[in-house]
């Protein structure tokens, strides 16, 4: 019963990033949430190199809680900030089979706020 379901995840999340195509003008910000922490980069699909990276793991951030909204409100920006400074002002959101609600909607409120446009 678990391969099937682990099966049926693999096509369900084939289909849903098909349509999810990054490059160097417009790069795809892919997000991962896990219980303890979220964790967001920038990722150029034709050459597969990651532009730009943040999570919650950074000390530099001085999160206080790292699985809370205001943790991923500030990794949304501290993205932005690095994306900003590499000139990219618009990327395709990449919310990985995820509802747009909670961590991921804060993450994505904090990049928007931090410059860039999706």
């Amino acid at each position: 019963m678990k391969k099937i379901k682990k099966k049926l995840y693999v096509q369900q999340k084939k289909r849903y990033l098909k349509n999810i195509v990054g490059n160097a003008e417009k790069p795809r910000l892919s997000v991962f949430r896990s219980h303890k922490h979220i964790y967001a980069q920038l990722i150029n699909d034709q050459t597969g190199h990651t532009l730009a990276f943040s999570s919650t793991l950074n000390k530099l951030l001085n999160i206080a809680k790292s699985n809370d909204q205001k943790g991923a409100y500030s990794v949304g920006e501290d993205l932005a900030n690095k994306a900003v400074e590499k000139q990219i002002k618009t990327v395709i959101f990449d919310r990985g089979n995820k509802p747009y609600h909670g961590r991921i909607k804060s993450l994505a409120e904090g990049a928007r706020t931090g410059g860039l446009n999706f």
